[in-house]
């Protein structure tokens, strides 16, 4: 039996701002590292600088990751109080001038103007600076910033991505390294593009064929840097 809750549940958008970040971290995580083994690992004949790069690679990348999106997001949080103080203002000054306006939108969303009106003044009389901040502003609970779960969220999934680079330099023979770097990360990419596509409703062939093609550019990048400055003899 389907519910409204269960009905609600088939929406995405809630998930958008920890799913953008965790992919993205998932995604860095497993590019970078992989990406930066693979140019050591080309460039030296031995394991232990391609260890240091990997680990090196995934300690830098988390704290990145997340100071990166913590800035980012707070930029836009920002952003977002500043519109709303600037709305309360105008509601204080401008109430008549604001209900016309919040009407006026409805209006253009295909109310005939009577309804449209009636409903900005039902709204209003609610919570006007809710009303305008989702009508006006266009921002709503799930999609405020939230910069600390941005960077919690960036930091572990880089981990979490990195991670597997890690371990196949760990523990694959040195011979098979570069081998079993290119297989590990391009499987798990693929695995990550199915997984997000999954978990945000959207195609999981179009997502998964569009992680995958970046980390094959960067990975071959990678290994022409590291045929350039080879040690190797």
């Amino acid at each position: 039996m389907i519910t409204i809750d269960n009905y609600l549940d088939v929406h995405y958008i809630h998930r958008s701002n920890w799913l953008r970040a965790a992919v993205l971290g998932a995604n860095d995580g497993i590019i970078s590292v992989a990406s930066l083994a693979i140019g050591v690992a080309t460039a030296n004949a031995t394991r232990e600088p391609v260890l240091l790069a990997t680990i090196a690679g995934l300690v830098a990348g988390a704290i990145s990751m997340a100071a990166g999106e913590y800035v980012s997001v707070n930029s836009q949080a920002d952003i977002e109080k500043s519109d709303i103080e600037r709305e309360r203002r105008e509601l204080e000054e401008m109430p008549e001038n604001e209900l016309k306006i919040l009407g006026e939108i409805f209006e253009k969303r295909g109310l005939k103007k009577e309804t449209a009106m009636q409903v900005a003044k039902e709204l209003t009389e609610v919570d006007a600076l809710a009303a305008h901040t989702r009508e006006e502003l266009g921002i709503t609970e799930a999609s405020k910033a939230n910069p600390l779960q941005a960077a919690f969220a960036s930091a572990i999934a880089f981990i979490a991505g990195g991670i597997l680079p890690f371990l196949v330099t760990l523990l694959s023979p040195l011979k098979y390294l570069e081998s079993s770097l290119y297989a590990t990360t391009l499987v798990s990419l693929l695995v990550l593009g199915a997984l997000s596509a999954k978990s945000g409703g959207s195609s999981i062939l179009k997502s998964a064929v569009r992680i995958l093609v970046w980390g094959i550019i960067a990975m071959g990048l990678s290994t022409l840097v590291g045929y350039l400055f080879s040690t190797n003899v």
